[in-house]
C-alpha cells in the first residue's frame, strides 16, 4: 500500500498540532491510560484503521497491557479480562463510532458510563471516542501505512 500523502502533519499542521492538544488533554484527564489505548484499539479495529491499530497496540504493550486483553478486544463483552468501567467505556466507543448504524448512543450505554466516571472522566471519554475516531479516518483516507510511524521505510514498501 502506498501512502496518499507523504507528511500529513507538515502539510496540515495546524490542524494536526490542534489534534495533538486533544491527545495532551485526554492523558491528563485521569482516565486510565489503558481504558484509553482499550477504546482507541476497539475503534481502529471497527474503521479498519491498520496504521492506529499497529500504534496504539504497540503503545498498550509498553504500557504494560496483557496479551490476552489485546487479543480479545473485538470480543470483549464475551471476555473476562475487563473491568466494569472498561466496558463501559467500550460500549459508548461502540456506539460513538457506529453511529451510523443505530440510532446514535442509546440511553443506557450513556447511563452505565454514567454510572462508572465522573462528569469530567465521561467528558473525557467522549472526546477520546471522537478523537480516534477523526484519526481513524485521516489515517485511513490518506492511506498511512501500518508500522510506518516506527519504521519509516515501511511506508515505501
Amino acid at each position: 500500500m502506498q501512502p496518499r500523502m507523504d507528511n500529513f502533519a507538515k502539510i496540515a499542521a495546524g490542524g494536526y498540532r490542534a489534534m495533538q492538544q486533544v491527545e495532551a488533554y485526554l492523558g491528563h484527564s485521569g482516565v486510565p491510560h489503558s481504558t484509553l489505548e482499550l477504546m482507541k484499539i476497539r475503534a481502529s479495529q471497527i474503521n479498519g484503521c491498520g496504521f492506529c491499530l499497529d500504534m496504539h497496540y504497540h503503545a498498550a504493550k509498553q504500557a504494560g497491557e496483557s496479551d490476552e486483553r489485546l487479543y480479545a478486544i473485538a470480543g470483549w463483552r464475551e471476555a473476562p479480562y475487563y473491568t466494569a468501567e472498561e466496558r463501559a467505556a467500550l460500549a459508548l466507543t461502540e456506539s460513538m463510532t457506529r453511529l451510523a448504524d443505530s440510532e446514535g448512543v442509546p440511553d443506557h450505554v450513556w447511563d452505565d458510563a454514567a454510572d462508572h466516571y465522573d462528569e469530567q472522566a465521561l467528558a473525557a471519554l467522549v472526546m477520546a471516542a471522537a478523537q480516534i475516531n477523526a484519526w481513524n479516518r485521516i489515517n485511513v483516507t490518506i492511506r498511512s501505512v501500518a508500522g510506518s510511524h516506527r519504521h519509516p521505510t515501511a511506508a515505501t514498501a
